[in-house]
């Protein structure tokens, strides 16, 4: 585990403070720990997600459909 000295404004240490409260946790280490992690959920790639994992799988298995080239694709659906 790595440890660092850092400066918070107040707000920061407040929002922290809701944080610590809100979910339980021991320390203002466990949640910024927490905010990290919730922040870095939404910051990644969706390629990096399990759940988007999950969903390509689900899709290479499909049968996929053949249209032909622009001509026919337009024709059969209507464009």
């Amino acid at each position: 585990m790595v440890q660092a000295v850092i400066d918070l404004p107040e707000e920061v240490n407040q929002i922290l403070n809701i944080v610590k409260a809100r979910y339980n946790l021991k320390d203002k280490s466990q949640a910024i720990s927490k905010v990290v992690f919730e922040y870095g959920q939404d910051f990644l790639e969706p390629q990096l997600r399990p759940e988007f994992i999950e969903k390509m799988k689900k899709i290479s298995q499909e049968k996929p459909i053949t249209v032909g080239d622009i001509e026919q694709f337009k024709k059969k659906y209507g464009l």
